[in-house]
C-alpha cells in the first residue's frame, strides 16, 4: 500500500459512506425519513404499511454505496487492492455523473419527487462522481501494477 491516500477518493468513500447512512436511516426509522429526503409520498407510504419494497430498495441502494465505498479506499490505497478496481472506478465514476446529468429525463419517471430532490441528489451525484473521476485519474498508474502477492 502506498503511504499517502489520495485525497479525491477518501472523500468519496467518505461520500458514499454518509449516503449509505441515510439510506439506512430511512430503513431503520421508515416513512417519516423517506418524506424528509425526498424519496416521494408513495415510498414513504409503503414503508408505513410495512410493505417489503421501501426496504429492499434502500437496503440494495446502501450495500451499492458501501461497495463504492471499498472500491474508493481500495484505490486510495488504505485497503487491500479489489478485484477489477480500475472497471470499477470507470463504471462508479460513469453511473454517478450519468446520475447527475441525466436528472432532467429521470423526473417524468419519479414525478412524485420534488425538484429540490431531483436539484440536491443531482448536485450530490455530480459531485460524488467528480470525487471519483479525479481520483482514478490521479491513481490510473499506481493502479495498472499488480498488487503485491501476500506473505
Amino acid at each position: 500500500m502506498q503511504t499517502k491516500p489520495n485525497k479525491y477518493l477518501l472523500a468519496a468513500a467518505f461520500c458514499c459512506g454518509l449516503a449509505a447512512l441515510a439510506h439506512a436511516g430511512c430503513m431503520l426509522f421508515g416513512a417519516a425519513w423517506y418524506r424528509f429526503l425526498g424519496a416521494g409520498e408513495q415510498m414513504a407510504q409503503l414503508a408505513e404499511q410495512g410493505h417489503w419494497y421501501p426496504i429492499v430498495v434502500t437496503g440494495a441502494i446502501t450495500f451499492i454505496l458501501l461497495l463504492w465505498a471499498c472500491y474508493a479506499l481500495s484505490a486510495a490505497g488504505v485497503m487491500r487492492r479489489l478485484a477489477l478496481t480500475r472497471l470499477a472506478l470507470v463504471l462508479i465514476s460513469s453511473i454517478l455523473l450519468l446520475r447527475g446529468l441525466a436528472f432532467a429525463w429521470l423526473m417524468p419517471l419519479f414525478p412524485e419527487n420534488s425538484l429540490l430532490f431531483w436539484l440536491v441528489s443531482s448536485g450530490i451525484c455530480l459531485l460524488m462522481g467528480a470525487l471519483f473521476a479525479v481520483g482514478s485519474w490521479q491513481q490510473w498508474p499506481k493502479l495498472s501494477a499488480k498488487p503485491a502477492a501476500l506473505a
